[in-house]
């Protein structure tokens, strides 16, 4: 018997289309609509937002985050979040009235929320250009084929939930997909892991590159707490292959040396509502303080559980086909199951004995049938051969000793505050933790080095394994994806490719009062900032 025929793909032209819908496809896109320009929107799973909704991992910016020059647009989410609370939800009277309002007071970042309040704010976001049918929004559409012709990629094909296949043209490509999906589809220049001190000159940089050497990829679940009950799940078939590993030990970043972080100091009750949060597992991304609202309004905090714990490195990701990834996301997935029922069973509890039978799953915050979240956390992707690639020494506080802040651009497209802080991963080691400097995010490291019209919004930025995670966070994905939508809009317009605004001193002037003046992006930090001390991302160990 012969194979069924796929069916002919339908076809769809736009002037921008964006494959992925996280934080830095979703500016983007907003982006490039909100200056005129047609734009398709895909999205692999069926809720738009990435990190903030899909991978159930709120936003962590430091508190210095409501003071430095970040851009408008992405200060905006923040206080649409703030916002959507205070509209939705029956807060105290104090929290209400706190122009820093942080629904879930966790100790990672200062605004801390659950993944279904950023979609809310999300499709806020996107309504008034999906009602002027500027942007056409396509969920449950992942990317299946790309279309080279030349040094330019013609068109993209998606295969939707039904598995139909969309096939798209457009005069421009944003790959905003977490593992730059389409840099591989389209046969755009890459590359993967980690790279050699030789080849990149970073202090901290293996002194062999090994493409297989990435970071490790987490599934995010929620978590209610329900003192009196028993909600332990199924020992998985795979729990002993994990159990061993499993305690309160946090490593740390760079030393490895371990301290005990238990999942509560406490009872959680116990906190008053005007109090810190205690450092312990249960605050680390808490998304719901139940302190923070009206007495009797919930039962129970609710929280995220993005631990070290839960960080698979097995296998990679990237380089080893399709089958491995599937195989590597299975298995990151049992790794935390398998890690809940040894906190529910097994775990030493702060008030004697073992195992937090209370502990139960929320499938409702996370919009899945088992509380995890929709795709995994992932910390690293292909990132594209680029006409400038931003490297260790260019930002961190030790390589720029002497120094007057970190390397300037004179491409600058934004300016970002973050650390360089990798896990250990698939190449083992451990882990590292760098200060950054304050910097600016230059253009060029947004160019491919032959392919004109495909730009990247995520993680696949040109950076190096070293360097990438000080990019890839919430705020850096966004000022990316802010970049590349103005700069696509900006090339529609004149009729240029996008090296050709870098190139040219006037054009690049210009451009860069495009975003200074109708964004408002900052493209230089004051010299009182510039210099000044970075904010960890946390109290405990690298979650970005």
């Amino acid at each position: 018997m012969s194979a069924t025929p796929e069916p002919p793909a339908r076809e769809l032209a736009t002037d921008v289309l964006v494959v992925g819908a996280g934080l830095g496809g979703l500016a983007a896109a907003l982006t490039a609509a909100r200056f005129g320009h047609h734009v398709v929107l895909a999205e692999a799973t069926d809720w738009p937002g990435g990190l903030l909704t899909a991978q159930a991992l709120p936003l962590a910016d430091g508190h210095r985050i409501e003071l430095d020059p970040v851009s408008p647009g992405y200060r905006d989410l923040r206080e649409r979040i703030r916002d959507f609370y205070r509209r939705n939800y029956p807060l105290r009277p104090e929290p209400y009235a706190d122009p820093l309002l942080d629904p879930g007071l966790s100790t990672t970042g200062h605004l801390s929320h659950e993944p279904r309040a950023a979609l809310a704010v999300v499709q806020e976001l996107l309504t008034p250009h999906l009602a002027a049918g500027r942007i056409t929004l396509l969920l449950s559409h992942r990317p299946v084929a790309a279309h080279p012709d030349g040094d330019r990629v013609a068109a993209v094909t998606l295969e939707g939930p039904d598995a139909k296949r969309l096939t798209v043209s457009a005069s421009y490509v944003v790959d905003a997909t977490d593992l730059g999906e389409l840099l591989e589809l389209a046969g755009v220049e890459h590359i993967t892991g980690a790279e050699s001190r030789e080849e990149t000159g970073e202090p901290h940089a293996a002194a062999v590159a090994d493409p297989l050497d990435q970071q490790p990829v987490s599934w995010v679940f929620a978590l209610d707490h329900r003192p009196g009950e028993d909600h332990t799940v199924d020992r998985p078939a795979g729990y002993d292959r994990w159990s061993a590993a499993f305690s309160w030990d946090t490593a740390e970043p760079g030393s490895g040396s371990l301290r005990s972080v238990p999942l509560f100091l406490h009872e959680p009750d116990d906190v008053p509502p005007w109090a810190a949060p205690p450092n312990d597992r249960w605050h680390q991304r808490r998304a719901l303080a139940r302190s923070r609202y009206l007495p009797g309004t919930f039962d129970s905090d609710i929280t995220l559980v993005d631990w070290q714990q839960t960080a698979y490195s097995g296998l990679p990701l990237v380089g080893l086909g399709e089958g491995a990834r599937v195989r590597a996301e299975r298995e990151a997935r049992e790794q935390a199951l398998s890690f809940l029922h040894w906190m529910q069973t097994r775990a030493p509890r702060h008030d004697g004995g073992h195992g937090y039978p209370e502990l139960r799953l929320r499938p409702d915050v996370t919009g899945t049938a088992d509380g995890f979240a929709k795709s995994p956390r992932i910390r690293e992707s292909r990132r594209i051969r680029a006409e400038f690639t931003v490297r260790e020494h260019h930002l961190t506080a030790a390589a720029r000793t002497g120094a007057p802040g970190a390397q300037t651009f004179t491409d600058s497209v934004g300016t970002l505050r973050s650390r360089i802080t990798l896990q250990p991963g698939t190449g083992g080691g451990d882990g590292l933790d760098l200060e950054c400097l304050p910097f600016q995010l230059p253009l060029g490291a947004l160019l491919p080095v032959r392919v004109e019209n495909l730009l990247p919004a995520g993680q696949n930025v040109g950076a190096t394994h070293i360097s990438a995670p000080a990019l890839g966070g919430h705020c850096g994905q966004w000022s990316i994806g802010e970049a590349v939508g103005a700069l696509v809009s900006y090339c529609l317009e004149h009729r240029l490719p996008p090296r050709a605004v870098r190139a040219s001193e006037r054009r690049l002037a210009s451009f860069q009062g495009r975003l200074s003046d109708s964004l408002g992006i900052a493209l230089d930090w004051p010299d009182e900032l510039r210099t000044g001390p970075v904010n960890s991302a946390g109290v405990l160990y690298a979650t970005l």
